[in-house]
Order: structure tokens, then sequence, then C-alpha cells
């Protein structure tokens, strides 16, 4: 499902060249849940944000059913991110001025269905992550689970293949976190495919598969 081929990642830095990602190869199958891991600066976040379509390689390729996503324009692009891929970040990245619902309400603002069927299928999504009785609560109205779990039916509510976890429970105490994996590990068998980045070896045994990162380069698989 997802085939990365002869991947770089460089950045220029005055004179000289900071090289993130140096020949990635890797391959992710349809309903796996992989966790990259790796210290920090190690390349993890980038990976996933190429795989997201969030950044564009210097050099290589990123497949996602065999059509090569760095090669997509802005407006592909980003219909494809909204299609496919929910995103599920260490910061939650709610609008604060929004309730529950309507957070989970926005993916589907570009997606042409009216404003009654937005509601249904976000309320329906909330139910999910069994929040539905917080729908009317704002970000700051949730504890910091609550909150991660509104931002899991945000990228849920779409029905996307894919599940990009960044950190997922970075900001979290150590139950809630357990509590955020078994709702990932949930969805991984449903179907979903989950690619989840941390730091944290306790929680990449919830997934299938640990992909080992560092300097940039893959170690371990």
């Amino acid at each position: 499902m997802i085939e990365i081929k002869n991947l770089y990642k460089k950045y220029k830095m005055g004179d000289e060249v900071l090289t993130v990602l140096d020949n990635i190869n890797l391959e992710i199958k349809d309903g796996e849940f992989a966790a990259i891991v790796g210290p920090s600066g190690s390349g993890k976040s980038t990976l996933m944000n190429m795989i997201g379509g969030l950044d564009i390689p210097t050099k290589g390729s990123v497949l996602i059913d065999g059509e090569d996503i760095s090669k997509l324009k802005d407006k592909k692009i980003s219909k494809f991110r909204n299609e496919k891929i929910g995103f599920v970040f260490q910061s939650f990245n709610l609008e604060p001025t929004f309730t529950a619902l309507e957070n989970v309400m926005l993916p589907l603002m570009f997606s042409g269905i009216s404003e009654k069927e937005r509601k249904k299928r976000a309320l329906e999504t909330l139910q999910l992550v069994e929040l539905e009785n917080r729908k009317n609560h704002k970000p700051t109205q949730l504890s910091g689970g609550q909150r991660q779990r509104v931002s899991i039916a945000r990228a849920l509510v779409n029905d996307p293949k894919i599940i990009l976890a960044d950190e997922p429970t970075g900001n979290l105490d150590s139950k809630t976190g357990e509590t955020i994996m078994g709702i990932l590990r949930e969805f991984k068998n449903k179907g979903y495919t989950i690619i989840m980045v941390t730091h944290n070896m306790e929680e990449a045994k919830y997934a299938d598969r640990v992909i080992k990162i560092h300097d940039g380069m893959i170690k371990e698989d």
C-alpha cells in the first residue's frame, strides 16, 4: 500500500547541506500498525511528513496505492490528504473557539456534503471514541485525553485509509496514554493502516512492527 523508494531529504543551511533522510526504502502493507521509533532529530517526523504529503523529498518517491504523491500539485495533494489520510498530533491542533463536534466536522467542510450530514457523521465518529457526551465542549473544557480523542475522531471522520499519529501521547500522563494507544489499536483491528512516530518503546509495543531510525537511516525493522 505504501512504498518508499530511495528517499532522501536534504536541507541547505548556509554553506552546509544537512541530510535528514538518507536513502530510505520501506514498504508498509494495508492494515498494518507500524511504529517508527528513534531519538529526537533522527528523521522520524520528517519521514511521516513525507508519507502524509506535508513535505517533498529531495530525491526518491513515496507511492500510495501505486501513485507517487510527491509528484502531485498543491490542489491534488490537498485533496489526497483530506480523503486518504487522518492526522493525529501530539499538540492536538484543535480549533480553540470550536466545540468538539465542530472540530470533528472540520475535515468534512471540503467534502461538498451538507451541514446536516457533516453533523451526523461527526457525532457518529465522536461516539466511536466515547465522547459524544462532550460534543458541545470546547478544548479548554476538556482534559488532555479527551482532547486527543477529539483529535482521533477528527482524523477518522473522512474514513481515511491511513492514520498518521505523531507522538500521540506526548502531552498525556501514562494512564491516559495507555487509553489512547488502546483506541489506536482498536482502529488497527478495524482495518485501518496506522503509522505512529514515537520515542517511547513501551508505546511501540502496541504496533505490529517497529522500524528504528537513526541519523536518517533505517537501522532495524
